[in-house]
């Protein structure tokens, strides 16, 4: 895991604003405009256009261009980073309640 902190780091910066969380459970429903996205957001184009900068170079989300329209789309494959680091911390911390658990119901000098 430790291998992935950059990319993980980066990831979940990105998805610290509520903004561009925002962002991606509206790309969740399939691609969107950068204008259509950017219209259901209380602020001016430029200042939304830095948080699609901030999705897109931690590959959360990939634009194409065609003519004017900036179209974005989700990759979900990004989020896998965070589902694992997740993953991963629930496993330790399961393992430490189990054995908790074990130590509480059957004390060492019960085992005897």
């Amino acid at each position: 895991m430790a291998q992935y902190s950059t990319e993980l780091d980066g990831v979940l910066v990105a998805l610290a604003d509520p903004t561009r969380r925002g962002v991606i459970r509206r790309l969740g429903r399939g691609p969107r405009s950068v204008g259509d996205l950017a219209g259901e957001f209380p602020m001016t184009l430029p200042s939304f256009m830095k948080h699609v900068r901030v999705l897109e170079t931690n590959g959360l989300i990939s634009t194409v261009k065609h003519g004017r329209v900036r179209t974005c789309a989700l990759r979900p494959g990004r989020l896998a980073l965070v589902d694992d680091w997740l993953a991963e911390q629930r496993r330790i911390w399961e393992d430490r309640t189990d054995r908790l658990e074990h130590l509480l119901t059957d004390p060492p000098e019960e085992r005897r």
